[in-house]
């Protein structure tokens, strides 16, 4: 069976904000199977946001651990990360899971892969899956080019992104917190 796939999700981090968005596009091959899916979303008291790119069952099982996780370790979000990322790694059915995910609290930020990756970005921006590459590149141009805001810069690198990714769209979830960094 063909593997759902594609999706942009991107992570800013400026001034006093955090903010991750994903498009809304699940595609299987080159159908697009919905355009309104919620990839983003707000997880342990609304104290952490987290977005998935690939598989979306897979990415809701790695959701419900990654929860679990901050739990455990009471919110304490690198530690959640890191025993997520050593779990997925060990474990036979995590092992399988195709996704990635992205998660912010108001300290950190990090991509957590099923390789066993934490990792935390550079300038406070990283992105993830088929458009975010695109979605990248245009957040780091806006931020070092513009004076606009976290969120502003994550709504028009997704846009910029869906204009260029087929298994992107404009149908977009934002979610934000207040960062206690600069």
């Amino acid at each position: 069976m063909e593997q759902f796939e594609g999706t942009t999700i991107i992570c800013v981090r400026k001034e006093n904000q955090v903010v991750i968005g994903g498009d809304g596009q699940v595609s299987q091959g080159n159908t697009i199977l919905k355009g309104n899916a919620r990839k983003v979303r707000r997880l342990y008291q609304d104290k952490v946001i987290a977005g998935f790119a690939g598989g979306t069952a897979d990415a809701f099982t790695l959701f419900e651990r990654f929860e679990k996780k901050l739990e455990a370790y009471h919110g304490h979000l690198t530690r959640a990360a890191v025993e997520l990322a050593k779990d997925w790694r060990s474990d036979r059915a995590l092992r399988r899971l195709e996704a990635v995910l992205i998660v912010a609290d108001k300290q950190s930020s990090f991509m957590i892969s099923g390789n066993g990756d934490v990792i935390e970005p550079e300038q406070g921006i990283i992105a993830i899956g088929s458009g975010g590459p695109y979605a990248l590149a245009a957040a780091r141009a806006l931020t070092f080019n513009t004076a606009l805001t976290a969120r502003a810069i994550v709504e028009k690198s997704l846009e910029i992104a869906a204009n260029i990714c087929v298994f992107s769209n404009h149908h977009l979830t934002i979610e934000q917190i207040e960062s206690t960094l600069e």
